[in-house]
């Protein structure tokens, strides 16, 4: 009854409401913005590499290690998968296309996180988000709390639920596993580990994404081409078989939900969080001279999360040759997939990547949720007590995800998810006129080779309550 409730939930909510919501919000900004993604994609690494604004803070390339942290994820190996194999080849497709028009809302996001940024008075560090635009520029508290609420929802449980599960069937190709007691096991062993993290502090989480992003998707990215130089001659049929799928408009209509092109947006979404209001938390921590700057970067997150590492999925699995279906939907069809060229080492390998990269999704999403809580505390950090208690919760949540029925984390973490994309689009699309007028304002600086410094009167919000960007 209850998993009949959640799929009906689930359904509903992405088809139609967030497929129209994301599509509409996506070609909206990226037409005002003359489709920044694209044009400016090349200034867009450029401010990856720059040092921070203050001397001590957060660069760009934290800030971005941070996000891709929680983008980057086993949503990269396990959701294009659990796609292909349920919806099609086609679900690549709407993976790149809504990854496109999901950047520019990304760049929105970001940039209004950075406008709108407050300041720790004590250790002077930024810190932002959703909740706080919401506020500060909508007035309303109300609508900021819930957006927070959804925030710890999906990022404390629903995510976090996923994320131990789809690293524990990755355990299930092995002779060793028992559905009785792997799972507990290596629930346990995750849950010991994000505990410690966890307990160190926001700073260890910083670092600790910082050192293991990079090598986590270089070396998964390296895998994807060496399947696909063993399988160079079936990547020709592969692309036509994206392709024809996606455009095959009479499957589609005959069964929308369940379709190339829904799960093309559910598992794109999941993966790489453009318009959620995720990673704008990570990009109020930068400490940049333009807010365009961190808007910029975190648009690249995107592309990384998608356009690389779930397309190098898509193509490893589909090129192998190895059929995706219900039954083999999720880690074990990339496993199969990888062993067609490395044989017993590639699921091996594909479980060591999926610790990787649960191990980082878990910390990028905590770190979120930190945020989310000190909003809810009046801006203030929550007591000590309170976050050892709240510590030991998410390392529990993390045992449990490890131990229910797959369908559940799916249907908790789309739902959760989907109230925070709820809220934050249609605030994004409110105020989208600040960071569109925040780029006219960089870009007209870069025309005459200035190094963009950004004041609040450039755009009009000499007179708002901001802590940083006043002349």
């Amino acid at each position: 009854m209850v998993m009949n409730v959640l799929d009906t939930l689930d359904s509903v909510l992405y088809y139609p409401i967030l497929m129209v919501l994301l599509g509409v919000a996506g070609l909206y900004f990226s037409f005002r913005t003359r489709f920044v993604q694209i044009r400016l994609l090349k200034e867009a690494c450029k401010a990856v590499m720059e040092k921070p604004h203050e001397h001590g803070g957060v660069s760009s390339m934290q800030a971005l290690f941070v996000s891709t942290a929680s983008r980057v994820g086993t949503g990269n190996i396990v959701g294009v998968s659990t796609a292909i194999c349920l919806g099609g080849a086609g679900a690549a497709f709407w993976m790149w296309v809504f990854a496109v028009l999901g950047a520019s809302s990304a760049f929105i996001e970001s940039t209004l996180a950075q406008v709108y940024k407050r300041k720790d008075r004590e250790t002077k560090a930024c810190y932002g988000g959703p909740a706080y635009y919401i506020e500060l520029a909508l007035h309303s508290k109300k609508l900021a709390a819930a957006f927070a609420v959804f925030l710890i929802l999906t990022y404390a449980f629903g995510f976090n639920l996923l994320c131990s599960y789809n690293l524990q069937s990755t355990f299930e190709t092995y002779s060793f596993y028992n559905p009785s007691v792997t799972p507990w096991v290596v629930g346990t062993i995750l849950a010991v580990l994000v505990g410690w993290c966890l307990f160190g502090g926001g700073q260890r989480v910083v670092k600790t994404t910082s050192v293991l992003v990079p090598i986590m998707g270089i070396s998964y990215v390296g895998l994807a081409l060496c399947v696909l130089i063993y399988h160079f001659d079936a990547i020709p049929s592969v692309i036509a078989a994206i392709l024809e799928d996606a455009f095959d408009f009479e499957a589609i209509g005959g069964g929308v939900a369940g379709s190339c092109l829904v799960y093309g947006i559910k598992r794109g979404l999941y993966s790489n969080e453009a318009g959620v209001g995720s990673a704008p938390n990570a990009a109020a921590a930068a400490h940049v001279s333009h807010p365009v700057k961190q808007g910029l970067v975190q648009m690249l997150s995107v592309y990384i999360d998608t356009v690389i590492l779930c397309t190098a999925t898509a193509l490893m699995c589909l090129a192998s040759g190895v059929p995706g279906n219900a039954d083999n939907a999720g880690a074990k069809y990339v496993q199969d997939a990888v062993s067609t060229t490395f044989g017993v080492a590639g699921p091996v390998f594909i479980t060591v990547a999926m610790a990787l990269f649960a191990f980082t999704t878990l910390l990028g999403n905590l770190y979120y949720v930190r945020n989310a809580l000190a909003f809810l505390n009046g801006k203030k950090k929550p007591g000590e007590k309170f976050m050892k208690v709240f510590h030991v919760i998410c390392a529990l949540v993390v045992l449990v995800g490890a131990i229910i029925p797959m369908a559940a984390c799916w249907d908790l973490a789309d739902i959760t998810m989907a109230g925070m994309t709820l809220i934050n689009l249609p605030a994004c699309v409110i105020l989208g006129k600040v960071a569109i007028n925040a780029l006219k304002d960089y870009e007209c600086q870069r025309k005459v080779r200035a190094n963009p410094q950004f004041s609040a009167k450039n755009v009009g919000l000499e007179n708002e309550n901001l802590d940083y960007w006043k002349a």
